[in-house]
């Protein structure tokens, strides 16, 4: 049975020009690594996803999944639905199996484990085609939350997601046991703002939604497609100091 990411009340504001201040880097790729810590090949992945995450135009996200947690192990920050967003790429590309670590760049899956010969790749070609095509910008004003995304060709949905920046776990049992595992960029939630048409658009969110799960900073992802059925990631943007 697949979960659905609740949908949000939001204003929803037709604009004819975006609005807010630029960013010298904008992003050119989101990073999504699905993972477990009970996961023994997981390691190496999770500590590329820290050095990639220290580039400027990199969105590296962290997904745990559930179904390593029967090995001896739970994945404290595993959720059922990271577990489904992974079966929906692979359905979206024909895949029926399951792996980790899997990496997941501007919404293509890699088909094989993750290595940095594939991420490298994947991140060469979004710089080369300018990545991510349509703009997205994130501020903060007061309780709230305001996100503006501008003009393109296509339709998408508008995703908030509250992010735990860096955590570090000591494994007691399974396959890790005895080793620690860091995490950057750890997902804690996906909230659906609403639909996007192809116009500039804006919305506005309480800033109470970011605040869950431990989590201290957030980042805002367009993405075509539908939560069933995800396809191209069109834009992204990190939270204000993140």
């Amino acid at each position: 049975m697949r979960r659905s990411a609740p949908s949000l009340l939001a204003l929803t504001i037709v604009l004819t020009h975006m609005v807010g201040p630029a960013r010298a880097e904008p992003p050119r790729a989101v990073i999504e690594l699905f993972t477990s810590q009970g996961c023994g090949a997981c390691q190496q992945a999770s500590r590329m996803m820290g050095e990639y995450a220290q580039q400027p135009d990199v969105i590296a996200l962290t997904l745990p999944v559930t179904y390593w947690d029967y090995l001896g192990w739970k994945d404290e920050f595993a959720t059922p639905a990271f577990t489904e967003r992974q079966r929906a790429y692979a359905l979206s590309h024909g895949e029926r199996q399951l792996f980790t670590p899997q990496a997941v760049v501007n919404g293509e899956p890699s088909p094989v484990r993750s290595d940095r010969v594939f991420l490298d790749r994947s991140l060469r070609a979004a710089r080369q085609s300018s990545g991510l095509i349509v703009s997205v910008k994130a501020t903060d004003q007061g309780d709230r939350i305001a996100i503006d995304i501008g003009a393109g060709r296509g339709t998408g949905e508008v995703w908030l997601l509250p992010i735990l920046r860096r955590h570090r776990t000591a494994v007691a049992h399974g396959e890790n046991k005895g080793q620690v595992v860091d995490y950057v960029n750890v997902v804690r939630g996906m909230h659906r703002v609403g639909a996007w048409t192809g116009q500039a658009t804006h919305f506005e969110l309480p800033r109470t939604l970011v605040r869950s799960g431990n989590a201290d900073g957030y980042v805002v992802v367009l993405q075509s497609g539908t939560l069933a059925h995800p396809a191209r990631i069109l834009g992204a943007t990190k939270g204000p100091g993140f």
